[in-house]
């Protein structure tokens, strides 16, 4: 099995001018990631036609902007390598670039895009390339960035490969604490090779309905949207904070658990919970 890539070298790194060649040359990873990209901009559920203003991370070479053209939008791309970059500029791309590092975060003007699509990028940033990085702070500043340039109800989808359970909990966390609600889809769960993990977000938007996945047949699809943020913050407001440690409702509340458990426990009182005074000799 290949080492993913994230463990052979900073991304900067990895994607130096021979990498960024075969974005450019190599037809099968025009084609994934063609077909990646479309499917990212379906699952943004656009309705209306008019062009939009589109943040793509991760661009890389350009592909998945040039796809965004195809559909009528506009759109920003940033890389952190400049390899890659210079393909994109090299193909005379539409879309403005930038080279920077989305771990810190990302400094547009508030409300600047009506959308976002990022194609194989997040997964980056859960891997520590220094000593100083530290992938919860690194998701942190990334979504928090990508949540204050988007304009109130845009949508984010984001395509990444995650390593396990742990890194798809962790990127998902990272964006339910920036403020996004919307959910986890995962198109072909059942295939090695096909399967696509895209994290569908909106900002400011509680309507909005987490789409469905790739499959044969409804029932799988309803099966493959694995985890729906709002519906997770909602279940924790609606349960609210727990009483504090020793208080008279959480001794109580443990009493009570401890009766279900058949345990022995001293009946309740009015004495229960009371704080004891202080006794001086």
């Amino acid at each position: 099995m290949s080492k993913r890539p994230e463990y052979i070298a900073p991304p900067e790194l990895f994607y130096n001018d021979d990498e960024a060649k075969k974005y450019a040359n190599n037809s099968r990873i025009l084609d994934i990631q063609t077909k990646m990209s479309e499917r990212a901009i379906e699952l943004l559920n656009i309705q209306d036609d008019k062009p939009l203003m589109v943040l793509d991370i991760g661009c890389g070479s350009g592909i998945s902007g040039e796809v965004l053209t195809d559909k009528g939008h506009h759109w920003v791309g940033v890389d952190i390598s400049s390899s890659m970059l210079d393909v994109a500029n090299k193909a005379e791309v539409s879309g403005d670039l930038f080279e920077w590092d989305m771990g810190q975060g990302l400094s547009f003007r508030v409300g600047t895009f009506d959308a976002a699509i990022s194609i194989s990028a997040v997964q980056w940033l859960c891997n520590a390339d220094k000593k100083s990085h530290s992938p919860q702070k690194r998701l942190h500043e990334f979504f928090s960035g990508l949540y204050r340039c988007l304009r109130k109800g845009a949508r984010a989808v984001l395509q990444f490969y995650p390593e396990n359970s742990k890194q798809s909990e962790l990127i998902t966390q990272a964006a339910m604490r920036a403020g996004f609600g919307g959910g986890m889809v995962v198109d072909f769960p059942h295939s090695t090779r096909a399967k696509k993990y895209f994290l569908c977000l909106f900002a400011g938007e509680p309507n909005y309905k987490v789409p469905k996945a790739k499959e044969e047949g409804e029932e799988e699809e309803e099966r493959t949207t694995v985890r729906n943020i709002s519906e997770v913050r909602e279940r924790r407001r609606k349960l609210g904070k727990r009483a504090p440690i020793n208080s008279k409702e959480w001794i109580l509340g443990k009493k009570e658990r401890q009766r279900k458990q058949g345990k022995e426990v001293a009946r309740d009182s009015k004495y229960s919970g009371r704080k004891r005074r202080i006794k001086f000799a």
